[in-house]
């Protein structure tokens, strides 16, 4: 029993994975599709050109399974960068208290609104769960939030064992309920935007229906995550992650109700430093374009945004440094959602942000440079596991693509769709979609991979290309929750701290709801006339 129990190390299971891909390399015969460059929405991607696939020399890995992973580190150096700079700047804001005052002052704010009935019968803590897994449900629909998830997960885990659940809860609460948003997408333009444009089809066209599908989803993923964590407040013990979440714990006792509340000199001065150089950005982007589709609006985001900093600022000033460091964090998420969705902000941006956040947080706590450098290293030393696992990840696909094994295997389980029936069809062209997605996490290569071979194919068999559309992404958006090849998936487990066979055996059950749920939603689409459809 105890040898059934012992589960092998996170890096053995990837190593193994990547010796199952070279293995792949000598089994499967090479073959290649042609791929030319294609304007999609505007945007220049290398799309793979219809009926092109031939054969090619077999290209069989051997020795290359040791190099995988510094592939992999070249692969994945953005995600990798984005989690060290993460981790140093976090562990910044941490060493000043601030994330541990506000949970604490959270929760006694939350506590006297029992005084309400309505509020009391529901439940403060499911009302706060239940509100925030719809706003980043909302962030993956719309803009595909997906790698800024790591930079929350830091934040909500601990929140999460402080109302008294568990740092599964906590995922739940951020990423999972991020990447159902994903799974669910509205307007996401890195999957729906270019899938539909590969596809030929009306940007973001058949928004009803897939608004209900969010809709659903969200509802889903709220009712599964409210029992399980309803279940771990009433005892603890239950979770899977009890031991292990004695590091939050401990941490969270740590801090306790004696810290000393006061306004350093330091404080504000970078209050003034910071606002100074907000006011010269917001005259610099005086208005702020956000575009959904071809309809734009045009507001004074950061403007707006660099006055409420200036009040709110100001107001955590006279509390104590440490609110202001709230503050400044509650803003770094303003102006992230201000960049991504009216700049199209990415990893490099949203890094420095989070930098500057980090580095402004150690000098608004009184740290010295020197500290605040020491600090820095210490916080990107505790990322530099969950690197190696993003970088072996990495590893994976870079051996599929070396020896030739990814078209041949897309091009074998395309070529049924044929015969099939419209049901059969587009049910085989979504387990196409989530088979695929285990090696090919990434939705706007695969939307370009894929779509250019199913969006013919089910011109065929009698299916609109929006099914085809769908059927892609439900695929390519359950399964990312648990493939391994995932760095924002492993990212996001190392900084919680869960072990990914515990995830993997945990989070099982519920992927196969969702699959199974996707299956049905994608029935409508073949079997009704919807808009858009």
């Amino acid at each position: 029993m105890r040898l059934l129990k012992k589960v092998p190390h996170t890096y053995a299971i990837i190593v193994s994975v990547i010796l199952f891909c070279a293995v792949l390399s000598w089994v499967v015969p090479a073959g290649e599709y042609e791929r030319q460059v294609s304007d999609v929405n505007g945007v220049k991607r290398t799309v793979i050109v219809p009926g092109s696939f031939h054969r090619v020399e077999a290209a069989p890995q051997t020795w290359q399974v040791f190099s995988s992973l510094l592939n992999g580190f070249e692969k994945q150096a953005g995600i990798i960068a984005f989690l060290l700079i993460i981790g140093g700047a976090f562990q910044l804001l941490n060493s000043s208290k601030a994330i541990d005052v506000g949970i604490l002052s959270f929760l006694r704010s939350s506590r006297r609104l029992e005084r309400y009935r309505v509020i009391k019968a529901m439940g403060v803590e499911r009302v706060v769960l239940v509100l925030v897994m719809v706003l980043f449900s909302l962030f993956g629909a719309v803009f595909g939030m997906s790698e800024e998830t790591l930079a929350f997960v830091i934040i909500l885990v601990p929140l999460a064992i402080s109302m008294g659940y568990d740092s599964i809860t906590g995922l739940c609460m951020v990423y999972v309920a991020a990447h159902v948003g994903f799974s669910g997408a509205v307007l996401n333009p890195f999957t729906i935007g270019i899938a539909q444009g590969i596809s030929d089809l009306p940007l973001f066209s058949g928004f009803e229906y897939r608004l209900a599908c969010w809709c659903i989803l969200t509802c889903c993923l709220i009712v599964c995550v409210l029992r399980y964590a309803g279940r771990i407040k009433r005892n603890p013990a239950r979770s899977p992650m009890y031991r292990a979440d004695d590091y939050w714990r401990k941490r969270g006792e740590q801090a306790d109700v004696r810290i000393e509340y006061k306004v350093l000199r330091r404080s504000v001065y970078v209050y003034f430093i910071l606002l100074a150089a907000l006011v010269v950005f917001s005259v610099c982007y005086p208005l702020t374009e956000f575009r959904i589709g071809s309809v734009g609006v045009n507001f004074c985001a950061v403007p707006a945004a660099t006055l409420l900093f200036a009040l709110s600022g100001w107001w955590g000033l006279k509390k104590s440094f440490h609110f202001f460091i709230l503050v400044l964090l509650a803003f770094t998420i303003v102006f992230l959602i201000i960049g991504v969705l009216g700049y199209g902000w990415y990893l490099s941006e949203i890094s420095a942000l989070f930098l500057a956040m980090g580095v402004v947080s150690g000098y608004a706590a009184g740290q010295k440079t020197d500290e605040v450098i020491k600090l820095f290293q210490e916080g990107a030393k505790d990322m530099l596991s969950v690197a190696i696992v993003v970088a072996l990840a990495g590893g994976i696909i870079q051996i599929l693509q070396d020896g030739k094994v990814i078209d041949p295997i897309l091009h074998a389980l395309a070529s049924g769709l044929h015969k099939a029936g419209k049901v059969t069809s587009v049910g085989v062209m979504y387990g196409i979609q989530t088979l695929i997605n285990i090696i090919i996490p990434s939705g706007s290569a695969k939307a370009a991979l894929t779509m250019p071979i199913m969006a013919p194919f089910s011109d065929v068999v009698g299916i609109s290309r929006q099914a085809t559309v769908m059927a892609y992404q439900f695929g390519d958006g359950f399964t990312n929750m648990i493939t391994p090849t995932s760095p924002v998936l492993i990212g996001a487990l190392g900084i919680a701290r869960i072990p990914y066979d515990v995830w993997v055996k945990w989070f099982g059950k519920l992927l196969l709801l969702f699959i199974l749920l996707g299956f049905l939603l994608l029935l409508p689409s073949v079997l009704l006339n919807l808009p858009g459809y």
